[in-house]
């Protein structure tokens, strides 16, 4: 079904969405991601603790087009958070083994040591929160996200790739 499909929805997929914004308005007026940078002694915007994350999560040194295509946002924007973290000294910039005319991001030791402390926080936080729940529970939320964030990201891919056909 279409965003637009004039179809009714499933009614518990239709139960999800107040959830979904429920969690989303709890975790933006909660500032958890400034509370995390700030337990990590880190004093970056949001994009560009994006981009550290980012380059953590993927346990090795990216194109610029990597980070952005990983953090769903456009090659510019990341071009900008990270010539921002170069000049902090928490990435920088390596040959591409591949192509000698690329460059790949990776963190700085310092950069990677500030990461961790940010997401030791989060994770910290969450791991309390859920502490109380029962192991399978825990990893069902855990593989259902997961699943849940493929399948949205894969779907939204495909919208934009029927919306904006390649140039000949």
């Amino acid at each position: 079904m279409s965003p637009t499909s004039p179809s009714a929805p499933d009614p518990a997929a239709l139960a999800v969405l107040p959830r979904l914004a429920q969690l989303s308005n709890a975790v933006t007026r909660g500032r958890l991601a400034e509370r995390a940078a700030e337990a990590a002694g880190l004093t970056l915007d949001r994009p560009a603790t994006g981009v550290l994350l980012t380059l953590h999560t993927a346990g090795r040194a990216l194109r610029i087009g990597e980070i952005a295509d990983r953090m769903q946002v456009v090659g510019p924007h990341v071009t900008r958070q990270v010539q921002a973290l170069e000049r902090r000294g928490l990435v920088r910039r390596v040959g591409d083994p591949q192509d000698r005319r690329a460059s790949l991001i990776e963190p700085t030791p310092e950069g990677a040591a500030a990461v961790d402390r940010y997401a030791g926080s989060l994770i910290g936080w969450f791991t309390e929160t859920i502490g109380h729940w029962p192991e399978q529970d825990r990893a069902d939320l855990g593989r259902l996200l997961g699943r849940l964030a493929d399948d949205v990201t894969a779907r939204l891919t495909a919208l934009e790739a029927a919306q904006d056909p390649p140039a000949r």
